[in-house]
């Protein structure tokens, strides 16, 4: 049983390290702005098309929230399944 659990921790801690390489990218403003969120929800770049956004910080401001949001969301689903196959035996584990 020990040995089921040390296996089930080393494929949970191997797909936690995978997700920090894998990127989810979305944009907003048809391309004004561009986001790029790893497995672990951090960001790891904003680009802004200087040509789209002009000085409209507004509208900006609204493609930035909208792009971190949307980034977010698909990358925690991203998370979840890459997850999901190892989860059903964590229970087993007391966590």
């Amino acid at each position: 049983m020990a040995l089921d659990q040390m296996k089930m921790l080393a494929q949970l801690k191997k797909a936690q390290n995978e997700l920090k390489k894998e990127l989810v990218e979305v944009e907003a403003g048809d391309g004004a702005v561009v986001v790029q969120i790893n497995g672990e929800l951090k960001v790891k770049s904003i680009k802004f098309d200087k040509e789209l956004v002009g000085d409209d910080f507004a509208k900006l401001e609204k493609w930035t929230i909208a792009a971190l949001s949307d980034g977010m969301e698909e990358a925690q689903k991203m998370a979840a399944e890459k997850m999901k196959p190892l989860m059903g035996g964590l229970g087993s584990l007391g966590l």
